[in-house]
C-alpha cells in the first residue's frame, strides 16, 4: 500500500487539475472585453465586431461596428430570417398538375386537354417527387391526356443567376434559378421546363398514361373554356419541405442555390412578382421592421456589393430570438464542432456544441455570426465580419474569439 501511495496521490492530482481545467479558462466580461481586443486587432482594419448579451442588452465588446463590410454568405441570415417569417414554419412551396380551366376527365379516364406541371419554387425537386405526382395522377383514373406534358416555370422569371454573374447561369449556384427547380435547376439543353415535362411524361409512360404530343414548356393559361378560371383544385400536388426545413438546408451548408430561389419565392407569394428584385423587397421591408437597412443585392451573399454591419446583424439575431420561431430559426445555423460549415471547426473548445453561427466566405471576406450559450449560462450573439484578409488566417483567429465568448461566466 505504501508503495501504491504516490501513485494514488499523483492520480488524485491529475484528476483534480482536469477538473479545475474549465474552470481556469473561464473568463468575466472584462476579461472576455481584453482577449477580444488582442485579437480583432489582429484582422487589419476592414474588420467588425459586436458583441451582446442576450438578455440584459448589455455590449460586451464592439469595434468597428458600423463599417459597412461585404457579408459573404452572412447575407444568407437576412433571407432565411424573412422566409421564416413571411411563409411561417410550416409553409410550404407546392408543385401541382392542373389541366386549363372546364377541361375534363372523362369517364375512360382520359384527360381532354394538356396536363401542366407548374413549378412552386421548391428547390428540393427531384425524380421521387415527379414520381409522387405522376402516381397522384394514376390515383385520380387518368389513363391517357389527350394533350401533351407542358412544364410551366412561369411563377419567377427566367433570369436564371444573380447580380453576380449579370444574372445569367451561375455555376457558383450549381443550377439554373426557376420556378420548377427540377434536380437542383440543373435544364440541361432543352431548359428547365421542358427537361421536368420529359421527366414527368416518361414516369407516366412507365405507369401505363399514355399521352398524344411531345412534352414541352409552356404557361397554363389564366382562363380557358368558357371563362372558366384554370386555378381550380390542382389535380395532383406535391409539398415542398417546410420553410423551417429549407432554411436549416440552406444556413448549414451555405446552399446559395437555395437562397436565391428563396428570394423568388418571396417575391412571387407577397411582392410584385417572382423575381429578384421583387423578393429583396420584401427582405427590405422586413428588416425595416427592425430598425435594420443593409445594401441587398442578391439572396446568397455572392456579391460583394451587399454591405452590412455587425451591429445590424446582431440587431437581426437579437430580434429573432424573440420570435415564436426563434428554437427553429436557430436550429437552422451550423453548430460548432458538429455540423455543417462548422462541422470541423471549434473542435474540443468550450464552444463547440455550445455555439451556433452562420459562416461567410469569399476570397479575402470572412465572416463568422450567431449566438452562444456560455460555460457560466450567458446567452450572448455576435457578429464578426472581416474584408481584406486572408481567409484561413481570418478564420482562425474567429475561431479563437468566438471560444473565448463561450468561457463568458
Amino acid at each position: 500500500m505504501r508503495r501504491r501511495l504516490p501513485l494514488l496521490l499523483a492520480l488524485v492530482t491529475l484528476l483534480a487539475l482536469a477538473l479545475a481545467v474549465p474552470a481556469a479558462q473561464a473568463v468575466d466580461r472584462a476579461g472576455l472585453r481584453s482577449t477580444l481586443t488582442t485579437l480583432h486587432d489582429r484582422l487589419g482594419p476592414a474588420a467588425g465586431a459586436y458583441v451582446v448579451d442576450l438578455a440584459s442588452g448589455d455590449v460586451l465588446y464592439r469595434h468597428r461596428d458600423s463599417l459597412a463590410l461585404a457579408p459573404a454568405s452572412n447575407e444568407k441570415l437576412f433571407t432565411t430570417s424573412t422566409a421564416l417569417l413571411r411563409f411561417g414554419v410550416t409553409g410550404t412551396l407546392p408543385t401541382t398538375l392542373e389541366a386549363a380551366g372546364g377541361t375534363e376527365i372523362d369517364a375512360d379516364g382520359v384527360l381532354r386537354g394538356d396536363l401542366y406541371l407548374v413549378g412552386g419554387g421548391d428547390p428540393t425537386l427531384g425524380d421521387d417527387g415527379l414520381a409522387a405526382l405522376a402516381d397522384q395522377l394514376v390515383a385520380r383514373g387518368v389513363t391517357r391526356i389527350d394533350g401533351g406534358v407542358v412544364g410551366d416555370e412561369s411563377l419567377f422569371d427566367t433570369l436564371r443567376g444573380g447580380p453576380d454573374s449579370a444574372y445569367k447561369p451561375d455555376g457558383d449556384l450549381g443550377g439554373w434559378l426557376t420556378a420548377l427547380s427540377w434536380r437542383h435547376g440543373r435544364a440541361g439543353a432543352a431548359g428547365p421546363a421542358r427537361g421536368a415535362a420529359t421527366k414527368l411524361a416518361a414516369l407516366l409512360k412507365a405507369r401505363k398514361v399514355k399521352y398524344s404530343r411531345k412534352p414541352r414548356a409552356g404557361r397554363l393559361s389564366a382562363v380557358a373554356g368558357g371563362g372558366v378560371a384554370a386555378d381550380a383544385e390542382p389535380l395532383a400536388t406535391l409539398a415542398s419541405p417546410t420553410i423551417g426545413s429549407l432554411i436549416a438546408q440552406t444556413n448549414v451548408p451555405s446552399e446559395n442555390f437555395y437562397a436565391e430561389m428563396l428570394v423568388k419565392a418571396l417575391g412571387a407569394r407577397f411582392g410584385a412578382g417572382g423575381t429578384t428584385a421583387a423578393g429583396l423587397a420584401i427582405v427590405r421591408a422586413q428588416l425595416a421592421s427592425f430598425g435594420i437597412h443593409p445594401k441587398l443585392v442578391d439572396g446568397s451573399g455572392l456579391s460583394r456589393i451587399d454591405h452590412t454591419t455587425t451591429r445590424q446583424i446582431v440587431r437581426l439575431l437579437q430580434r429573432m430570438d424573440g420570435q415564436d420561431a426563434h428554437a427553429t430559426w436557430e436550429a437552422s445555423l451550423p453548430v460548432a464542432g458538429k455540423t455543417g460549415t462548422l462541422r470541423a471547426r471549434m473542435r474540443g473548445t468550450a464552444a463547440s456544441g455550445r455555439c451556433s453561427a452562420k459562416t461567410g466566405t469569399l476570397i479575402g471576406v470572412s465572416a463568422l455570426s450567431g449566438y452562444c450559450t456560455t460555460t457560466g449560462g450567458v446567452r450572448v450573439a455576435f457578429s464578426f465580419i472581416e474584408n481584406k484578409v486572408c481567409n484561413y488566417c481570418a478564420k482562425a483567429v474567429e475561431d479563437r474569439m468566438v471560444s473565448a465568448i463561450a468561457r463568458l461566466q
